[in-house]
């Protein structure tokens, strides 16, 4: 295995901000030749990366035949769009190395947790985007976009569902602040259900019913805004489950024995089925 940590530094990168790689080795004793990669984004409502949503997720998505990667984000106090330019970043390398490595560069899905999600949400919103491109300096637009998004229990609007500790720290400025209120026009762009459009890659999304911490209608939201775009999207709602599930199982269980829940636990499988099948078109 390759597995090797990458250092990536923009424009307000935190000194930790990095990319860990976890590809399996090419051999010629194998059919396969080149593998799809998942770039998991954990979650943390952008004051940290959770652990338990990273290597033990990436390892799950390795035992499935794919490569895997974790980007450790920069976090409060660094602010939008510094972690959105990490993940396009952490894209370009993944492509500049897809030969290298083995990687299929036309079979790269992005998956995020909870603020993770909104982060992964944002690359598949915003690749064409010039500020983007720009930012990285990247000239080719194609070389950031995402070939599908597995989001889970993620962050998406900014409105009356809106996780407010998530974009207080997005926007580095607390809610009832003059300085919130003068961020409207921003608070609107990382509302991810206004910027869906027929670009928008493939999606896989699952949320409880249950979650108190980040409502259903953040994942509803966005599940009707990209039905109205015509992109194809596979949905789950559990009905019970709170925040933060991560795996569902003991493999992610909290310190204190919490986050299992049994009837969460298929999710991952259903993204695998859904995987294949959007590659096998």
């Amino acid at each position: 295995m390759i597995h090797q940590v990458y250092t990536i530094q923009v424009k307000g990168s935190l000194p930790d901000a990095r990319l860990i790689t976890y590809i399996q080795e090419y051999t010629d004793a194998l059919a396969i030749n080149k593998r799809p990669l998942i770039l998991l984004c954990p979650g943390g409502g952008y004051s940290r990366t959770s652990d338990r949503e990273a290597e033990s997720m990436a390892l799950q998505f390795l035992a499935m035949g794919y490569h895997a990667a974790i980007l450790r984000y920069s976090c409060a106090p660094a602010t939008f769009p510094t972690a959105l330019m990490e993940l396009a970043t952490s894209m370009k390398l993944i492509r500049d190395n897809a030969e290298e490595w083995h990687v299929h560069a036309d079979k790269i899905i992005v998956q995020g947790c909870s603020a993770g999600g909104h982060l992964a949400a944002s690359l598949g919103m915003f690749w064409d985007e010039d500020f983007l491109a720009e930012g990285i300096g990247v000239e080719d637009h194609r070389l950031l976009r995402p070939d599908g998004m597995i989001l889970c229990y993620p962050v998406i609007t900014s409105g009356e569902y809106a996780h407010r500790g998530s974009f207080e720290n997005l926007l580095g400025c607390a809610e009832g602040t003059s300085e919130y209120a003068n961020q409207k026009e921003l608070l609107e762009k990382v509302s991810l259900e206004k910027q869906v459009s027929s670009k928008t890659p493939k999606t896989f999304i699952w949320h409880t019913f249950e979650d108190q911490s980040v409502p259903v209608e953040n994942s509803l939201l966005l599940v009707s805004a990209l039905r109205k775009q015509g992109v194809s999207t596979e949905f789950h709602m559990y009905p019970k489950g709170g925040h933060g599930l991560a795996l569902a199982n003991q493999l992610t269980a909290t310190a204190d024995g919490g986050a299992i829940q049994e009837e969460c636990t298929s999710w991952i499988e259903l993204a695998h089925t859904w995987v294949e099948s959007i590659f096998g078109e």
